[in-house]
């Protein structure tokens, strides 16, 4: 492998550095992609000579912040894990024993009324049909809808105000 042919490369990635952050990097991200260049220079280099070096390595930069911005647009901003803080949102084991707790007693309360009722009250609150559709499926009118769903809802919210 020849060793490059960089004049001056001080002032070469330099000038690669500062054309990254006028393109809006950070300056540790400006460094990291100069370093990538450079890398990608000396190993294309190595196969074959280069006739513009400092030309060729500013495209390459280019090109790597290019690819970089496209990766965010498409994956999002890297975040360290450092700055994350994980909040667990599960329900505790106490919250979930009594969530359990509660759908029981709520069955034996849908349980305790008349099947018509129940039947109307279900279709509503857990089939989400309105009452048109209701009333048609169980040829009654809408209101004899309405007054079951009442007649359903007030025992049981009695009945789970009281647990």
């Amino acid at each position: 492998m020849r060793p490059l042919l960089i004049r001056n490369w001080r002032e070469t990635l330099s000038r690669v550095r500062a054309a990254l952050m006028r393109r809006g990097r950070s300056s540790q991200d400006a460094d990291d992609l100069v370093q990538e260049a450079w890398i990608r220079l000396a190993c294309y280099e190595g196969e074959q000579p280069v006739e513009r070096p400092e030309a060729f390595l500013m495209r390459i930069a280019l090109n790597l912040s290019i690819d970089a911005h496209r990766t965010e647009q498409t994956r999002g901003d890297q975040v360290l894990m450092d700055d994350v803080v994980l909040v667990d949102v599960a329900p505790t084991a106490d919250a979930t024993l009594l969530a359990k707790e509660r759908v029981a007693r709520l069955s034996e309360g849908v349980a305790r009324l008349s099947e018509t009722t129940r039947a109307i009250f279900l279709s509503h609150r857990i089939d989400g049909l309105p009452y048109r559709e209701i009333a048609r499926s169980q040829g009654i009118s809408i209101t004899t809808v309405h007054k079951h769903v009442a007649k359903a809802t007030l025992p049981l919210t009695t009945w789970m105000e009281g647990w």
